[in-house]
């Protein structure tokens, strides 16, 4: 089900007409507004008035997570403070949090962005929509709250934690839709059995989940251990939080990202300049139609490259491919670039181990080391000495055409690994206390 066809359909043409005439207003807007753009423009020596066509928005300057840290809290906001209804935050694990505000427009936008999503997902207004997604000042919780309302659809505003309890509502209230990450949908399904409870038998059909990079072998994990259609969903805070881009239910081949709010490019993290049209690389979007805390080539730090190509299900935006990872998770163990997310797809292909994981890096000697910890099943972990150490060395083999890297595995035993409510802890990198 297409939500917005007047938008959602609109020829190409029409959509960089709408692309470039909202984004003079919004650079004529934040030039005024924001002093951080007047300097930066100043730097570039770059007037507003340049910016004629899409193809000069490369003659603008990024924006990087630290402008929002160094003008914390309300240094970047457009508008004066009494027109901000709503104010988020990143967590601010590493220094100051990121801090947005949200005009009445731009909460009524996002719920109409997340309308959009949930119906590209395969959702309606007759779903039971069960969020677990946090609530307070991450956006997920909020940000599908209402766009579920908007669709129509009855929300339960579950959040995350109280594992028992999300199970028991979900069974009672008949829910029919997921909304968490992929992580946490996966320690659904094994806290559901313990309890006695086959989730697949639930009126579950799909999943909403996003808020970290998860593989296919994930997907497939989830679909089969849940009985549902697992859509990836990708957003973040600074941008407008979940909603900026989904997969559609027909393809499930990259996430459509709502070009008439959004405009994205894909660069060279290294270098900043343009890739060419297909090649993977950092996203990074402008956005277009936000008043509270418009941002002007938002670096992403996510990998992906764009897929022009039409998509069958009618939709007339272009596609991010599935996120591969961050260019700041990306690990360099002896000089070759991994991404836990690779690791992951060589796992989860593997059979006798579980969806769970944690990849611990150090140094000893000068020398970089990675030690995989995998969880295998309770009928692995019964099986012969010989036989953990042939499927060890299988997984080490593995990684190591696949990535060039040499690695320590081992296994643990099953639900050894710390579970996650929220974002899972991937890598524990011991070299940044060294």
């Amino acid at each position: 089900m297409i939500w917005n066809d007047d938008f959602e359909t609109l020829p190409r043409e029409a959509i960089a007409s709408l692309q470039l005439k909202r984004l003079k207003q919004t650079l004529d807007r934040v030039s005024v507004a924001v002093p951080l753009y007047r300097e930066k423009f100043s730097a570039a020596k770059v007037e507003t008035a340049q910016i004629k066509s899409l193809d000069d928005l490369r003659r603008l300057p990024f924006t990087l997570k630290q402008d929002l840290r160094d003008n914390y809290p309300y240094g970047m906001f457009a508008v004066p403070l009494d027109e901000i209804v709503r104010i988020h935050a990143s967590s601010g694990t590493t220094g100051k949090p990121t801090v947005v505000g949200y005009t009445r427009r731009d909460i009524d936008i996002w719920a109409e962005l997340m309308a959009r999503a949930f119906a590209a997902a395969g959702s309606h207004r007759g779903d039971v929509i069960h969020n677990a997604y946090g609530y307070g000042l991450f956006t997920g919780g909020l940000g599908a709250h209402y766009g579920a309302e908007r669709l129509g659809a009855s929300v339960i505003p579950m959040s995350g934690g109280n594992t028992k309890k999300q199970i028991m509502i979900m069974k009672d209230f008949g829910s029919t839709v997921l909304t968490c990450t992929p992580s946490y949908a996966l320690y659904l399904a094994e806290a559901a059995l313990e309890e006695g409870i086959d989730i697949r038998k639930l009126p579950l059909r799909i999943g909403i989940h996003g808020a970290e990079p998860w593989s296919e072998q994930m997907r497939s994990e989830i679909e089969e251990k849940l009985g549902i259609k697992a859509i990836d969903i990708y957003g973040l805070s600074e941008i407008l939080g979940p909603g900026v881009a989904i997969e559609c239910v027909e393809e499930q081949h990259g996430l459509h990202i709502w070009e008439d709010h959004f405009i994205p490019e894909i660069i060279n993290p290294e270098t900043g300049e343009r890739v060419p049209a297909g090649e993977k690389g950092e996203l990074v979007i402008t956005t277009i139609t936000k008043e509270g805390i418009p941002l002007i080539r938002y670096r992403t730090r996510d990998i992906t490259r764009l897929i022009v190509e039409p998509c069958t299900c009618g939709r007339t935006h272009v596609r991010l491919e599935r996120m591969s990872g961050r260019s700041d998770d990306m690990l360099i163990i002896r000089g070759v670039n991994v991404f836990p997310s690779q690791i992951e797809s060589v796992l989860f292909s593997i059979e006798g181990i579980e969806p769970h994981y944690q990849l611990i890096v150090d140094r000893a000697d000068n020398l970089d080391t990675l030690e995989v910890q995998v969880e295998v099943n309770e009928q692995t972990f019964s099986d012969e000495i010989k036989v953990l150490q042939n499927l060890s060395h299988h997984i080490t083999k593995d990684i190591k055409d696949l990535l060039g890297v040499t690695c320590k595995v081992r296994l643990v035993e099953p639900k050894s690994i710390a579970r996650s409510e929220g974002k899972a802890q991937r890598v524990i990198d011991k070299r940044l206390d060294k």
